[in-house]
């Protein structure tokens, strides 16, 4: 009878490998146990996954072994089979739990018990040709990781991108509650200090480079930003600010050309709204004030704002320049004295029948409680919109 062929080496090798997987697998296992402390600190569950992973390698590496022939050159399909076979079975939110160098260091130590233990499972005839074998499934599993983690970090980009716009969105609209906290939280909100909307143009280019650019800016000066675009505008909410108009000067870089307005500071995301809409209001009438610095706070935007039919920046003027004035004997008549005698002290003493350095502490009262200076022409010209709206409130009140 006719003999059968004798099994070639590679099939008696890949024999070998497949009856100890499951001790090369085990003693993987331990050697994580025993070296890695970071594997120590997982889960129960995670460990699990871990353990999948580690045994999937090893029985890819059998099966890949006895399979691929002699020309030991990969194909795509091979590689993307090596990947899918080997972290299929975990799920994808494990390359959240495990950073990638760990993972490396996991298909590290596992090739290295595989390799510990070939020369007392094989033929000394055998272990060579296996020694080859591994050392180009190893180079390609670690290529197989890095595509792994690159894709995750890809989808993990995208949907931040998405939970970030839909953040800033929500803050615009006005219709946050606690929900846009834990979602700003996961994408590494921390909630601290004042909260500003810086508002302008956007940079010709990628808007991933633009927003990546200005949370970099951000983080260097320790705030938070978070970024969005709105038509042809970028929006970026800033938290930890400590001066409003220097952050919002650091920004100006990464906008187009363009008024830049940054909005009044808020106590949190969740009353960011408020900065969200005079940034808004500020930047829709900026181009009325050619000379308006950049960036331009929304508040030095009044006047204009106010003739654009803005009711809360007439609400804000009033209490800022006209409530504080009316309470304080003669500010006022002093201050309309002086605007209508052609911003004169001089002739505005005479026809107030006091000296004129009395008009010039008067004014300096002026300046001190509204923070506005009377000139000043351009705080002068708030000023007298500041006088106008407040007249008018009260004829209505009447």
């Amino acid at each position: 009878m006719p003999q059968p062929d004798s099994p070639s080496p590679r099939e008696r090798s890949a024999l070998a490998l497949q009856r100890a997987a499951g001790q090369l697998g085990t003693a993987a296992m331990a050697g994580m146990d025993t070296q890695k402390a970071w594997f120590r600190d997982l889960s129960a569950e995670d460990r699990s996954w871990v353990g999948m992973i580690v045994q999937a390698g090893i029985s890819e590496f059998v099966r890949w072994f006895g399979e691929h022939g002699d020309s030991w050159q990969l194909s795509t399909e091979t590689d993307t089979a090596i990947a899918s076979q080997v972290f299929g079975a975990a799920p994808r939110a494990l390359t959240g739990v495990i950073t990638l160098e760990q993972t490396v260091a996991l298909v590290r130590l596992t090739i290295d018990v595989v390799e510990e233990n070939l020369d007392d499972l094989l033929d000394a005839e055998l272990a060579p040709l296996v020694h080859e074998g591994l050392l180009r499934y190893g180079r390609e599993l670690a290529f197989a990781t890095a595509e792994v983690y690159a894709r995750a970090a890809e989808s993990r980009g995208a949907w931040d991108a998405r939970l970030e716009a839909l953040v800033v969105d929500t803050v615009i609209r006005s219709d946050g509650d606690k929900t846009v906290l834990s979602r700003a939280n996961a994408l590494g909100w921390s909630n601290r200090g004042d909260v500003v909307v810086v508002l302008g143009p956007m940079a010709g280019g990628s808007t991933v480079t633009a927003f990546d650019d200005v949370r970099r800016t951000a983080r260097s000066a320790g705030m938070d930003a978070l970024c969005a675009a709105q038509g042809d505008q970028m929006v970026v909410i800033l938290g930890g600010v400590t001066e409003p108009a220097r952050a919002a000067a650091s920004l100006v870089k990464h906008f187009g050309e363009g008024a830049v307005v940054f909005g009044p500071p808020t106590d949190d995301l969740l009353s960011a709204h408020r900065s969200a809409a005079a940034a808004l209001s500020g930047h829709r009438v900026a181009g009325a004030w050619p000379a308006a610095p950049v960036p331009v706070a929304a508040g030095d935007l009044l006047p204009e704002r106010i003739l654009a039919g803005d009711a809360e920046a007439r609400r804000h003027l009033v209490e800022q320049a006209y409530t504080p004035l009316a309470g304080r004997r003669g500010l006022l008549e002093t201050l309309e004295a002086w605007f209508g005698h052609g911003r004169s002290v001089e002739a505005t003493a005479r026809a107030m029948f006091v000296h004129p350095n009395t008009i010039r502490y008067r004014l300096r009262q002026v300046g001190e409680l509204t923070g506005l200076t009377p000139t000043e022409p351009r705080d002068a010209q708030t000023l007298g919109f500041a006088l106008t709206c407040g007249r008018l409130d009260a004829l209505t009140d009447q």
